[in-house]
């Protein structure tokens, strides 16, 4: 990378580890399994339904030191998926929709995590638009008036978010779905390899359609405990909050 960026302390590159939709094998896998090496990850919600009920165990997720994110309070995707045209798709509904869906979800997620100080996004079904065609539109300066940032996916596996030109509001990952723990590791290396910040977007710990083995899950999280002093294994919004506030000195504003 050609700047005289550094990441803090010792570290070579950042790496996120994100868990969409609140399922139940984050809470009794992937949690307890992060808390065993010490690291922490950011767990993205969708505060619906009983909404105060179910986010009643996440207290004690937040209260461990990872991070709630806001995952949205419909979880729209594409109308693609569903093959419905007229279904309430990302096609299908406003930006004020859209804002009004973020911004109630927030409201709740606000209420429960009161002490929760920087608020980051993810993208439901990493898709950041509203309409059709001519009326398509980006959400993503919605996104940007309300959080400090927020997680897509990429466009390459090949490459990491540069902490230099990374759109914070639109931060690359690598769903890593069906993937075993060498596969996982080597995208790690990549980050390490380009000095980058690498997000990895798991959904479910043997559970689901997209879901990691717990065996390859806590082999990537052994490697990760045995690099603490190199790779910085740390939730979104401490991330991006590291990266702002360096642009921000260095003069490099977007």
């Amino acid at each position: 990378m050609k700047s005289n960026f550094s990441w803090p302390k010792s570290y070579r590159c950042a790496v996120s580890l994100t868990f969409d939709d609140g399922l139940a094998s984050q809470l009794k896998i992937a949690v307890p399994l992060l808390n065993k090496f010490g690291l922490r990850g950011t767990f993205y919600l969708n505060p619906c339904g009983e909404w105060r009920r179910n986010l009643a165990p996440w207290r004690e997720v937040f209260e461990s030191g990872h991070e709630i994110g806001n995952h949205s309070l419909s979880h729209l995707c594409s109308c693609n998926f569903s093959g419905e045209p007229t279904s309430r798709g990302l096609e299908n509904v406003s930006l004020k929709d859209i804002e009004e869906d973020l911004v109630e979800a927030q409201r709740r997620l606000s209420e429960v995590f009161p002490e929760q100080r920087s608020w980051t996004f993810a993208y439901p079904c990493y898709q950041e638009f509203v309409g059709y065609g001519k009326k398509r539109k980006s959400y993503v300066p919605i996104v940007a008036r309300y959080f400090i940032a927020a997680r897509g996916v990429g466009v390459s596996k090949r490459v990491a978010n540069s902490p230099l030109a990374c759109d914070l509001h639109y931060l690359w990952s690598w769903p890593v779905e069906g993937m075993s723990g060498a596969e996982m590791i080597g995208y790690v290396m990549r980050a390490y390899a380009q000095g980058r910040w690498g997000i990895l977007t798991f959904h479910g710990i043997n559970e689901g359609h997209l879901s990691v083995s717990d065996v390859d899950f806590g082999e990537l999280l052994d490697f990760l405990g045995s690099y603490k002093d190199r790779i910085w294994v740390a939730p979104v919004a401490e991330v991006a909050e590291y990266i702002r506030e360096w642009r921000s000195r260095h003069g490099i504003g977007f």
